[in-house]
This record gives structure tokens, C-alpha cells and sequence, in this order.
């Protein structure tokens, strides 16, 4: 089986920060001077990959449901290991849907469906980290 490849290049820019530019032309500063916080670190980066991931399914699997979405967020937690890497061990996905009569059963297939079949990122940290979902809809 054939492997698409992509290439993001990260540049050093001084005092722990960094530019990465994505393999579409977008760059984004990274700072890793913890107390600094003017940008996200590499791994704030991944709860958000993991949480956007899986709103792009989410939202397209509703829309093609037919449910009225008036609005969405995802929050996404982590949990990492104590000693070196300090990999992330869990992942748990909250799922806010907010829309007029939206089905309980097609917000919980959307996500079921992003979560086991179409999720990159999800699929990519799987092997090393649990991950857990959950939802809730409000109406309006």
C-alpha cells in the first residue's frame, strides 16, 4: 500500500521559541519557555489536533444527519506521565452539541463513527493513549 508523505518544517527563531510551517504553507509559533505561555507548546498542540480532528467529523457526520446544529465546542483533556517522555496516557473528548431537536442517537453514532473509523489523529495516538468521549446536546 502506497504512503502519502508530508513535510512540515520547524524553525528555530531564539529563546525557545520556534516557527512550524505545516505541509500547506501555514506557520504557527511554538514556545517552549513554559512560564512565557505566548504560544502553544508542541503537545497543547496535539489535544487541540485530537479535538479538531474529530469537530471536522462530528459536525459533517450531523450536517449530513439533517440535525440542526446552531453551535459546537470540543474540550479535549489530557493526562501525561509523571517521568521522561512525558507522553500523554489519556485523552478524553467532551462533545458539546447545542442546535434545535438534535437526536441523541446521531450526535452519539457521529462521534462513535469519527471516533472508530475516521479520526487521523485519534488513530495515530491510540496505540499509547487511552481515549474516552462523552456529550452533551443543549437546546437552542
Amino acid at each position: 500500500m502506497a504512503e502519502n508523505i508530508y513535510k512540515a518544517t520547524i524553525k528555530y527563531a531564539g529563546d525557545e521559541f520556534f516557527i512550524g510551517t505545516s505541509p500547506s504553507g501555514h506557520a504557527q509559533t511554538i514556545d517552549t519557555k513554559g512560564e512565557r505561555k505566548s504560544a502553544p507548546t508542541p503537545m497543547e498542540m496535539l489535544l487541540v489536533s485530537v479535538g479538531a480532528c474529530t469537530a471536522v467529523d462530528v459536525v459533517s457526520i450531523l450536517e449530513k444527519k439533517r440535525q440542526i446544529v446552531t453551535d459546537y465546542k470540543v474540550e479535549v483533556t489530557g493526562e501525561r506521565r509523571e517521568e521522561m517522555p512525558r507522553a500523554f496516557t489519556k485523552f478524553h473528548i467532551h462533545h458539546i452539541v447545542y442546535g434545535r431537536d438534535v437526536s441523541e442517537r446521531a450526535v452519539a453514532q457521529a462521534i462513535e463513527l469519527s471516533d472508530t473509523k475516521y479520526c487521523s489523529v485519534a488513530a495515530t495516538v491510540r496505540p499509547t493513549a487511552e481515549i474516552t468521549t462523552s456529550y452533551e446536546i443543549v437546546e437552542g
